[in-house]
C-alpha cells in the first residue's frame, strides 16, 4: 500500500516510518528560516502578567511601520497565522469561496469547517465571480507571484459585489515590491506570517491587515488577549529591526542559489519556489523522497504530485553536504 507524504515538519510521524537517524533529522520539510532572530531579553514581568495593551499596540505600531500601514487600527494580531485563517471564516457569511491552487492546504480546512462551499481553481479568473477568492502571494508550494496591480484590480471587482479578496503574504517579506499591505481597502485581507521569515515559528504570531470595521470585527472574535506577553516583546523588537532583515534577505538569497546549485548537480530540476524553500522535479520523486527519510532528511512530497519534491533551507554547511551525500 502506498503511503501518503508526511506533513512538513512532523518529525514524530517521520521517526515512525523510518526509524530514529543516528545523526539526527534534518528537517527541510517547513520552508522556516534556519536562522532565527535572535531573541532579545524579555521581561520577566511578560511571563508572569496578563499581556499588556500598551505592549500590544506598540506591537502593531511596529507592523504598521514596517509594512506601510497607515493606521495601526488595521492591523490584527492573533496567535499564528494559522489562528487568523481559522477566525475570518468565522466572521464572513457563508458563500462560496474559491482558492487558487494547488496550495497551503490549512485555507480549505478552515472555510470548510464553517460552513462556506469551497472550490480549488486553477486559474485566478476562475474565482471572480465567488464570494471570497484566495490567493497565496507568493504561492506555496511553486512560489507563483501575482502582479499587485492584477490583485488590486480584483480586489475592486469583488468588492462593488460585496465580496472580498484574502491574499496570504506569508512568504512574502524578501520582496516588498509584491505586498498589499499598504493599500489594504474595501474587499481587501491580507495576512502576513511572522515565524517564517524571522524563524520563530513556535512563538506563535501573526497578523490580519484589513479595512476598519472587518479588522474590528475580527478584533473581537479573537477576544483579549490574543498574543502572549513574550511573543510582544519578541515581535516588536523583531520587527523593527530593520537592518537584520535587509542582511537576513541577502543571506537566504544566497543559501537559496547554493540550494538550486545542490539539487540540480543531483539531477533535480528545480521549478520554483521561494528564497526560503525550493520545489524541485525529479521523475522518481517517490522513491527520492523515501532514500531521504531513511537518512534522517525530512522534505516534503506531495499526494497531488508524485513527482515534485519541496526542499527547505539546509542552514549550513555541514547540512548540506548532508543533503548532497544523501541525493547523490
Amino acid at each position: 500500500m502506498t503511503r501518503l507524504p508526511l506533513h512538513g515538519g512532523d518529525l514524530a510521524a517521520a521517526e515512525f516510518r523510518w526509524g530514529r537517524p543516528a545523526e539526527g533529522w534534518l528537517d527541510l520539510s517547513t520552508g522556516i528560516n534556519p536562522w532565527p532572530y535572535p531573541v532579545p531579553e524579555i521581561p520577566p514581568a511578560s511571563w508572569c502578567r496578563l499581556p499588556d495593551a500598551a505592549a500590544h499596540a506598540a506591537l502593531l505600531s511596529a507592523a504598521a511601520i514596517r509594512w506601510k500601514v497607515a493606521e495601526p487600527a488595521r492591523i490584527v494580531a492573533g496567535a499564528g497565522s494559522q489562528a487568523l485563517i481559522q477566525a475570518l471564516p468565522r466572521i464572513t457569511p457563508a458563500g462560496r469561496v474559491a482558492i487558487l491552487g494547488p496550495t497551503y492546504g490549512e485555507h480549505a480546512r478552515a472555510w470548510k469547517a464553517a460552513g462556506h462551499e469551497v472550490t480549488e481553481i486553477a486559474a485566478i479568473e476562475d474565482g471572480a465571480d465567488a464570494a471570497i477568492l484566495i490567493v497565496v502571494n507568493p504561492n506555496n508550494p511553486d512560489g507563483t507571484i501575482h502582479p499587485p496591480a492584477r490583485l488590486l484590480g480584483l480586489a475592486e471587482q469583488m468588492a462593488t459585489r460585496g465580496g472580498m479578496l484574502v491574499v496570504d503574504e506569508a512568504f512574502a517579506d524578501q520582496d516588498d515590491s509584491i505586498s498589499l499591505t499598504s493599500l489594504v481597502r474595501p474587499g481587501l485581507v491580507v495576512l502576513r506570517s511572522f515565524g517564517k521569515f524571522f524563524g520563530l515559528a513556535g512563538l506563535r504570531l501573526g497578523f490580519a491587515v484589513a479595512p476598519g470595521a472587518l479588522a474590528a470585527r475580527l478584533e473581537d472574535y479573537l477576544g483579549p488577549w490574543p498574543v502572549s506577553g513574550p511573543a510582544l516583546a519578541v515581535g516588536r523588537a523583531a520587527l523593527a529591526d530593520q537592518e537584520w532583515s535587509a542582511l537576513t534577505i541577502h543571506r537566504l538569497e544566497a543559501a537559496a542559489d547554493r540550494l538550486d546549485a545542490l539539487l540540480s548537480r543531483a539531477g533535480l530540476t528545480v521549478i520554483g519556489g521561494t528564497s526560503l524553500f525550493r520545489l524541485a522535479r525529479h521523475v522518481d520523486a517517490a522513491a527520492l523522497y523515501d532514500r531521504l527519510g531513511r537518512a534522517g532528511i525530512l522534505v516534503r512530497a506531495f499526494a497531488f504530485r508524485h513527482d515534485w519534491l519541496r526542499v527547505g533551507l539546509p542552514g549550513s554547511e555541514p547540512a548540506e553536504h548532508r543533503l548532497d551525500r544523501a541525493l547523490r
